[in-house]
């Protein structure tokens, strides 16, 4: 099963569109970040179509907390697919040993990307033809416009440039921050989203109301579930978001 059959697969089962971040914050990989965390993912495993682990929260936590990720992706259930957020890019060998760890060690079924390093960044992952990949294409940060939203001497936007490489696998999509996606949206090919900046980022799910796209969307929502409205249930919150995704 390839990542996109295995993703359709789950939002038709779920019948959510919802990806649950794992952004845990935390000094130390001990007990109680591991129980946090997998507390995390049984109560919102059945509202989420996918989860995404940040890298960069457990490599804060040194080894330890590579160690956990690795036991965080195993514990999460195996129909649910798991985007691993790295935004990995760089050249030749380094690629390539950045492809091995996220998916013969971590064992993710898809990965973010930064491809401004180039096309041939991008071929140790697409060596990976069952698996997926995100490439950042226009981010939610306000300094999406320092680069992605420059225009070039044709009047092309960067970012036009990215979704273009984003079509040299079957597997490969884009990352469009929701804050901008009101007016990136038509502007960029049907493929795959992983769409982050709902929740604490400020962005307005509406944005997304009346497409025509065919194919998967995933809407990320970390702090919405994980430390927001600390009175709820990590169920309670998943299940909101999903309606509210759904809704549009």
């Amino acid at each position: 099963m390839t990542y996109l059959e295995k993703l359709n697969a789950r939002i038709a089962k779920s019948n959510s569109n919802l990806c649950v971040g794992l952004d845990v914050r935390a000094d130390k990989a001990d007990d109680a970040t591991r129980k946090f965390l997998l507390d995390v993912i049984e109560q919102t495993a059945p509202f989420a179509a996918a989860f995404k682990p940040n890298a960069a929260y457990f490599e804060a936590m040194g080894w330890e907390g590579m160690k956990l990720l690795e036991e965080i992706i195993e514990a999460i259930p195996s129909d649910i697919p798991v985007v691993l957020d790295v935004k990995r890019g760089d050249i030749g060998e380094t690629q390539r040993y950045y492809a091995k760890a996220c998916f013969d060690v971590l064992k993710a079924d898809a990965v973010t990307l930064n491809p401004f390093m180039g096309r041939d960044t991008l071929e140790p992952f697409l060596a990976y033809q069952d698996k997926g990949f995100y490439l950042l294409a226009v981010t939610s940060n306000v300094g999406a416009k320092d680069i992605e939203l420059l225009k070039d001497e044709h009047g092309r936007h960067i970012f036009q440039h990215v979704t273009e490489m984003a079509g040299l696998s079957s597997q490969g999509g884009l990352v469009v921050g929701l804050t901008n996606a009101a007016h990136i949206l038509p502007l960029i090919p049907d493929v795959p989203l992983l769409i982050p900046g709902l929740g604490a980022q400020g962005g307005d799910v509406a944005a997304l109301k009346g497409g025509e796209r065919k194919a998967p969307l995933l809407i990320n929502v970390s702090r919405g579930v994980l430390y927001d409205k600390p009175e709820q249930s990590f169920a309670e919150k998943a299940e909101a978001w999903a309606k509210v995704i759904r809704g549009e």
